[in-house]
């Protein structure tokens, strides 16, 4: 499944979720299996890894197996599926061949309304420069990599995985520590110096990670208690919280973001994905950060939420925040960036203009990197053996 460059030995929790992802398809492919459920498989996996699942399922389908393919990219499921299910709130809504609809149909029967492929973030005013990074680096994984994101826009970073994406926004954030480089803030930029996450959030920075359950929420504790997680000054007082401050306030963003629960006492493991990232991003509002850093924030989650975040992030430019997105999904970058930079193999290759790319332009300069590295690495090999 493409993961021939990395050691056999390499402990899994030392992986990026892309390549875990992977390895947790490869352990499913081996043996002598009948029905196969694919829950998501493609959720954290780039173009290349999206088509070696694909060679497989199709190995599969011809031994006989039997498959579920749960996605909310639409398009993969005219490649791989025959038949078509469709849930709405709980409710099997449509049983049919997949070749009686089309995406827009599909999308349609999900939500219940029609959502076109446009969205209209509304009026913004692109400021100053809110972010100048310069020669960020770290080993082999992030290398001399500089950009600036100014107030009220949104700049995506695309790339291969294990590209580089998440290392960047961790370095950013200070949840590692990079070996040169600097990150400045503001117009003039002003040279600060992080070297922790609370260092981040004390210069008004935020983080919404790609593994919202693993590194973003508290899964046992109830959505009040999650949203006062990055708030703790305005709900306590002498190291005790005040709960009619804390209800107060994860009611605020329940109003706001509007997550679909019972209450805020109800726990954050009882939502859906897509309420789950809102309680993770309402946690961040409160805060009310200038730079805010979005680490896959649709991933897993229904067409119908990816359009609330999508809104919500046009509101955070237009109050004049600086966001930077990645996200494995380009057609998803391409709909809501102003410009995009293409990471691959921890260089930054080129920043494309909106309406001055092309899918094909993006996906050329994520493979670029990685064909240099290779010609320099054949070159070496080669006067070795000389």
């Amino acid at each position: 499944v493409g993961l021939d460059a990395i050691d056999p030995d390499t402990l899994v929790g030392s992986l990026g979720i892309g390549h875990q992802q992977m390895v947790e398809i490869a352990r499913n492919l081996i043996g002598d299996c009948h029905v196969l459920i694919l829950d998501e498989p493609t959720a954290m996996l780039t173009a290349r890894e999206v088509e070696m699942l694909f060679e497989q399922i199709t190995r599969l389908q011809a031994r006989g197996v039997a498959i579920i393919y749960i996605s909310h990219r639409l398009e993969e499921l005219a490649r791989v599926a025959q038949r078509i299910a469709v849930l709405r709130d709980g409710k099997l809504v449509c049983v049919e061949p997949m070749a009686n609809y089309n995406s827009e149909q599909l999308v349609t029967l999900m939500v219940g309304r029609e959502l076109g492929e446009h969205i209209d973030l509304g009026p913004r005013t692109i400021g100053g420069p809110a972010l100048t990074v310069k020669g960020l680096t770290r080993a082999d994984k992030v290398r001399d990599v500089s950009f600036e994101v100014r107030a009220g826009e949104i700049y995506g970073i695309s790339g291969l995985i294990g590209a580089g994406r998440t290392e960047l926004l961790r370095l950013i954030f200070g949840a590692d520590l990079a070996d040169s480089g600097t990150i400045a803030l503001g117009a003039p930029a002003q040279v600060v110096s992080i070297r922790s996450p609370v260092d981040a959030v004390g210069h008004g920075i935020a983080l919404i990670t790609e593994d919202r359950k693993g590194e973003g929420l508290l899964l046992t504790q109830s959505i009040s208690a999650n949203i006062a997680l990055g708030n703790m000054p305005e709900i306590s007082g002498g190291g005790v919280v005040n709960s009619r401050d804390e209800t107060a306030l994860a009611k605020r963003q329940i109003d706001a973001m509007r997550i679909r629960s019972s209450s805020p006492a109800q726990l954050v493991s009882e939502l859906s994905g897509g309420n789950q990232q809102k309680v993770v991003i309402g946690r961040w509002l409160e805060r009310d950060c200038s730079v805010m850093l979005f680490d896959e924030p649709t991933r897993g989650i229904d067409v119908g939420a990816k359009f609330d975040i999508y809104a919500l992030l046009g509101e955070l430019t237009r109050q004049g925040k600086a966001l930077v997105v990645v996200s494995s999904d380009l057609r998803e970058l391409m709909l809501i960036c102003d410009r995009i930079g293409v990471l691959s193999a921890g260089r930054l290759i080129e920043t494309f203009e909106r309406d001055r790319w092309t899918q094909d332009e993006l996906l050329a300069a994520a493979f670029a990197g990685y064909q240099k590295r290779d010609a320099l690495l054949n070159d070496t090999v080669l006067r070795n053996a000389q």
